[in-house]
C-alpha cells in the first residue's frame, strides 16, 4: 500500500510549481490573482458538507488547504513569511484562546467556552475596533450576522425576538412610504435596513442566516424546476398562462 502523503509533501509541490521550470500559470500567479479562487474552493467545501458527499468533501478539503499552502509560499518568495510561520501563529493562537482546554480555566459548556475565546480575542486587538475586524468580502448575509453578534456583545442588541421583529415591521413600512414616493435611491437603503433587520431576527433565533437563505434558494430552484415540468406536461408556456394558472400549478408543486 503506498504511504500516504505529508504536508510537508504538499509544500514541496507547492514549491516546485512555483520555482523555474515549473508550471507557467502558477508561476504567474499572485496574492491578488488567487481571491477569487479562495472563495471558489471554500463554497465547494461547503456545498460537499450540504450534499454529504464524503469523497467531494475530502477532494475539495484538499483544494482548500492548497490554497493556504500556495499563498505562503507566495508569501513566502515576497519575504513576508512561510508556512511554517502561519502553522505556527494557528498553534499559539488555539493554545491562547482555549485556557479552558490547555489552562488552568474550566468552561462547564459551549456558550462558556465561547465567552472565553472572545475574551481572549479582545485582549489581542490593541485598540482595533471590534466591528472592523469583520472582513468586507465576506457573504452579505453572512457579514450582517456577525456585526449584529459583536454589536449584542457590547450590549446592544434588542431584548428579545419580539423587538427585533417589531423593527423589521417598522422597516418594512419606511420601505412600503419610499416605494409610493418613487425615490429609487431611498428604497435601495431602506431595503438594505430591512435585511439587516431580518438577519437580527435570525440571530435572535439561532439561525444562520446564509445558510438559511441558501436553503430557500435552493427550495426555491427546485419547485420552479418541477413548476416547468408541469406547465410543459399541460404543453403551455409560462408567458402564456395567468397569474391563476400560475398559483394554482405552484400551490400543486408546494403540496408535493
Amino acid at each position: 500500500m503506498e504511504e500516504k502523503k505529508t504536508f510537508e509533501d504538499i509544500v514541496s509541490l507547492a514549491r516546485r510549481l512555483r520555482a523555474p521550470g515549473g508550471c507557467p500559470w502558477d508561476r504567474e500567479q499572485t496574492l491578488e490573482s488567487l481571491r477569487a479562487y479562495v472563495l471558489e474552493e471554500a463554497y465547494e467545501v461547503i456545498q460537499a458538507i450540504e450534499l454529504q458527499d464524503t469523497d467531494g468533501l475530502m477532494e475539495e478539503l484538499g483544494d482548500f488547504l492548497f490554497q493556504v499552502v500556495f499563498i505562503s509560499q507566495i508569501a513566502n518568495e515576497e519575504g513576508r513569511f512561510d508556512i511554517g510561520d502561519v502553522t505556527q501563529r494557528l498553534h499559539d493562537k488555539l493554545i491562547r484562546r482555549h485556557p479552558h482546554v490547555f489552562g488552568a480555566k474550566k468552561a462547564k459548556d459551549a456558550e462558556e467556552a465561547l465567552r472565553t475565546w472572545n475574551a481572549e480575542k479582545l485582549k489581542e486587538k490593541k485598540g482595533k475596533p471590534d466591528l472592523e475586524e469583520i472582513p468586507r468580502a465576506m457573504p452579505s448575509l453572512m457579514r450582517a450576522q456577525r456585526v449584529g453578534e459583536k454589536a449584542a456583545r457590547s450590549g446592544f442588541d434588542w431584548s428579545d425576538v419580539s423587538s427585533a421583529l417589531a423593527k423589521v415591521k417598522e422597516e418594512l413600512a419606511e420601505l412600503e412610504r419610499e416605494i409610493e414616493a418613487g425615490e429609487k435611491d431611498r428604497c435601495r437603503e431602506e431595503w438594505g435596513d430591512l435585511v439587516f433587520s431580518v438577519v437580527n431576527i435570525a440571530r435572535h433565533l439561532d439561525i444562520d442566516a446564509e445558510t438559511a437563505s441558501h436553503g430557500a434558494t435552493e427550495k426555491f430552484i427546485e419547485r420552479f424546476s418541477r413548476f416547468e415540468e408541469k406547465a410543459q406536461t399541460a404543453e403551455k408556456e409560462i408567458t402564456a398562462l395567468s397569474a391563476e394558472q400560475m398559483d394554482e400549478i405552484w400551490e400543486e408543486v408546494k403540496k408535493r
